[in-house]
């Protein structure tokens, strides 16, 4: 089992930025993609960013540019920093981990929103 801990939502105004972090502890030594999703209210869960183990990281077209990923394996902790914060990026984050033995697992979420 993988425990996943997510922090660093908040309100924030348009223009600001943010930074989630998402720490992974239990059998968390082998991670292979870490992921940031989200989900807005009446709208489906849509991938924001995805790092692999290769460290080559992709994007929704919507967050390209303002958004980067990046991961911290000693700590296997994954972030997401968000720039130039837009009102419809306001949705509940998620983070997503899937280990070497393909088993996926999903954090509780954390509530960002972007005031205009």
């Amino acid at each position: 089992q993988v425990q996943l801990v997510e922090s660093g939502g908040g309100l924030v105004q348009a223009g600001g930025s943010l930074r989630l972090s998402c720490a992974a502890s239990g059998s968390s030594s082998r991670l292979n993609s870490m992921a940031w999703y989200r989900q807005a209210p009446g709208k489906q869960r849509e991938l924001v960013a995805i790092i692999t183990t290769g460290d080559n990281p992709n994007y929704a077209d919507s967050v390209k540019g303002r958004f980067t990923i990046s991961r911290d394996n000693a700590k296997n902790t994954v972030y997401l920093q968000m720039n130039s914060l837009k009102p419809e990026d306001t949705a509940v984050y998620y983070c997503r981990v899937v280990t070497t033995w393909s088993s996926a697992f999903w954090g509780q979420g954390t509530q960002v929103t972007v005031s205009s």
